[in-house]
């Protein structure tokens, strides 16, 4: 029964609910501090509305290896960064507080990160990019469908790119093949041998 019980706790998939109503920032707060101790779960909040969105292996699965290439780009090319992962990113005067799969400063430390990743298993989300236009995030990375969409921001809104304006000599097709190859240390070696030709040519 106990093993039963396990092996169904690790496979649930990532699921999102967003609350029926308007909710003042207080109450949001109120909300996420009842919310504190759960693992597992992501809330995000826009103009008084609140999303709920449990994380399953799928989803932290894609996020990790994105992660982990996209630092392997980096170290690989002498691009200094600074990874801060899912750090909150909020601002109560703009009515949003939400949190990023990945996030990285590239250079030094702002206000905010200037590249931040969201993996979306399911549908069902508010509008995935008001959330980063308000905090002005400069490049967006949105992993849906085994394929990745880059939105960079213009002046008073994104507009999808066909290669990163952060990473222009990263191959964003490769990255996508390496993250959906069943083997971590193949892939590892693929996109390496790639960002090494880069530093020679």
């Amino acid at each position: 029964m106990t093993a039963q019980l396990l092996e169904e706790t690790v496979t649930l998939a990532e699921q999102r609910l967003i609350l029926p109503g308007y909710y003042s920032w207080e109450q949001f707060e109120a909300i996420e501090s009842l919310m504190a101790n759960s693992s597992g779960l992501r809330i995000t909040y826009l103009d008084g509305w609140i999303e709920f969105m449990t994380l399953g292996e799928a989803h932290e699965t894609i996020s990790c290896l994105l992660n982990f290439l996209i630092q392997l780009y980096f170290c690989e090319m002498g691009i200094e960064y600074i990874p801060v992962g899912s750090a909150t990113r909020r601002n109560r005067a703009k009515d949003v507080s939400f949190e990023p799969d990945e996030s990285y400063y590239i250079g030094e430390k702002k206000e905010h990160p200037n590249l931040a990743v969201e993996v979306t298993m399911t549908s069902g989300s508010t509008n995935k990019l008001a959330k980063y236009l308000r905090l002005r995030i400069p490049e967006v990375w949105f992993w849906e469908n085994n394929q990745l969409d880059v939105y960079g921001l213009r002046e008073d809104n994104y507009e999808q790119v066909s290669i990163s304006e952060l990473l222009p000599e990263l191959d964003l097709e490769l990255l996508v093949r390496c993250v959906l190859m069943p083997s971590r240390i193949e892939a590892r070696s693929l996109f390496r041998e790639f960002c090494r030709s880069n530093l020679v040519n």
